[in-house]
């Protein structure tokens, strides 16, 4: 039974039982007294008869009628209440989560846990058009949603992401349902998240956060699609800053937001740095400094035992005392990197006192702090929600970025300048736009015509204007994937084929340009052969009638 009808029987129960036996007893007074007809017999009334005429008649039932307002009375009462019982608002709020679900034709996503993490994600996706579902296990979370402005039309659900039945009433088995996002503070939720998802519907990715080594060997055991640890991915962006800074501003450069100007950061400096908190983020940033052999001072309340490579001392790091003792004067750079954001500014700025020109790196646990950090201006600024957004955005909106930048770390700084030099020239020094065309008949329909007709297409073509083909477009080709092969930085010579995957960066204005020669066959026809194809029935009618006529004078 549903379960919103059950909570109202069972809670209307009482009173309703009143109400039939006040109607109970009126009808089988009236069917028990009989009535005399026209003749002078007795007519004793049926059933149907008493039930009908108690309904309508008040001057011979006024106690019957006495009796069915009190009824009337608490029956509304207890309806009342009914409509402020938590179970039974839970159930109604279940019911129409699950029905909206249901009516969803879109293509969409369920992301678990409304956090931090959480909503910068839900607003990056809401800014890219896609739909998605909330799964959230705090009420004040759910309620914080359905307050915010989002464009298109979501949903949440207080509900724990754990349990099967929830990700089942969110439609991760849905044809729909392009992936999950876990995203909570419970890491063992993310776990039996993934899990699940890997078992009721393995077509589709799961995106899933996790920062203990236990949780992260777990999720990789059964063939997790992405593993989101935001310490380890600051811990290769430093290392990267370190040893390749062409390639670093590359990355910064891919994965910025569109059309701003690129953050110059100064790169961090090579020598002796003193590390603050040795917890889980902390180790990542040691290992960074270790793969390009640097040393380093750790500082900690509880430091394991001594290791040869690296000097340990016993605190916080927010007293002078200690940071002397750990050598500030004369090291490059510090790390405020414990979980208590109070604790690592206080850290960061005795520390610039004691020593004015250190190079701070500085972790950022919680949004709400988010004008105190402004505030001190530190060097490097880590931020575990937009780090983990960052990274689910990216794989949602341009998978083939994220296959991109893991070929490109494996590349000579040259190279990164190159691709740079590139980029800055066709952008403007603004972050560029990042885009795939998937050249099949659903994303390039006029693309996949030409080629079924015999046309020759190559990257030259898509790099060209479609109402100027003299002009080429502000964009550069990075990837080109065929048949699960990469091929980096495909020459302009390069002939397409169907199903091909072409990663490209540049102006928006130019992606919005060859989308129209993608989808727009007379703008094709125009890009490829440079044929200007009359658009519209009576023009095509016109121009052939003009080249039979031309036809015609000639012979």
């Amino acid at each position: 039974m549903n379960s919103v009808v059950f909570l109202t029987l069972r809670k209307l129960r009482a009173p309703l039982l009143i109400l039939i036996g006040v109607y109970a007893v009126g009808i089988t007074g009236l069917v028990l007294i009989p009535g005399v007809d026209e003749a002078g017999r007795a007519s004793p009334m049926s059933f149907f008869h008493a039930f009908y005429f108690l309904t309508y008649t008040a001057s011979t039932v006024v106690i019957v009628i006495y009796l069915s307002v009190i009824g009337w009375a608490y029956t509304l009462t207890a309806l009342l209440a009914l409509t402020r019982d938590t179970a039974f608002r839970v159930a109604v709020t279940r019911s129409a989560f699950r029905r909206r679900v249901r009516r969803m034709s879109e293509p969409y996503y369920v992301v678990c846990g409304y956090g931090e993490t959480g909503a910068l994600v839900c607003r990056a996706l809401d800014a890219m058009a896609v739909r998605f579902f909330v799964l959230d296990i705090d009420p004040l979370r759910v309620d914080e949603l359905e307050l915010q402005p989002y464009r298109s039309d979501t949903a949440a659900l207080t509900a724990d992401a754990k349990l099967p039945e929830n990700l089942l009433a969110a439609g991760v088995a849905l044809p729909v349902c392009r992936g999950v996002l876990a995203l909570t503070n419970d890491e063992s939720a993310n776990l039996a998240v993934a899990i699940t998802v890997k078992l009721l519907n393995p077509g589709i990715p799961a995106l899933c956060r996790a920062t203990r080594p236990e949780i992260e060997a777990n999720m990789a055991a059964f063939g997790t699609d992405h593993i989101i640890n935001p310490f380890r991915l600051f811990g290769d962006y430093l290392w990267d800053a370190l040893h390749a800074p062409a390639l670093h501003v590359l990355m910064q450069r891919l994965t910025g937001l569109p059309g701003e100007a690129l953050q110059t950061e100064n790169p961090p400096p090579h020598g002796r740095w003193i590390v603050c908190g040795y917890g889980r983020f902390g180790r990542e940033v040691v290992e960074s400094f270790m793969r390009e052999g640097l040393s380093s001072t750790i500082i900690d309340p509880d430091p394991p035992f001594p290791e040869h490579q690296h000097r340990f001392l016993q605190g916080r790091g927010t007293d002078e005392r200690t940071l002397v003792e750990a050598g500030v004067a004369d090291a490059v750079g510090i790390v405020a990197g414990t979980d208590d954001d109070i604790v690592n500014l206080s850290i960061a700025m005795t520390a610039r006192a004691l020593n004015p020109r250190i190079f701070v790196v500085i972790r950022q646990n919680l949004q709400a702090n988010r004008a105190l950090y402004r505030a001190f201006r530190a060097e490097i600024t880590m931020v575990s929600a937009e780090i983990i957004a960052d990274e689910c955005v990216a794989l949602i909106s341009t998978p083939l970025l994220a296959r991109f930048l893991q070929i490109a770390e494996r590349q000579d700084e040259a190279w990164a300048t190159e691709v740079n030099a590139r980029l800055e020239e066709t952008t403007s020094g603004a972050a560029p736009s990042v885009w795939a065309l998937r050249v099949d008949a659903a994303h390039c329909p006029a693309l996949v015509r030409a080629l079924g007709s015999g046309e020759v297409i190559t990257m030259r073509h898509l790099r060209l204007h479609p109402s100027d083909r003299q002009r080429p477009l502000d964009c550069v080709p990075l990837l080109l994937l065929r048949s699960g092969e990469p091929i980096v930085l495909p020459d302009e010579h390069l002939r397409l084929a169907r199903l091909d995957a072409v990663l490209f960066a540049g102006t928006a204005e130019a992606q919005r340009l060859q989308s129209l020669t993608a989808r727009n066959s007379r703008a094709c026809d125009y890009v490829c052969r440079g044929i200007d194809t009359p658009d519209g029935w009576i023009w095509r009618t016109l121009a052939r009638s003009r080249q039979r006529r031309s036809a015609a004078s000639q012979g």
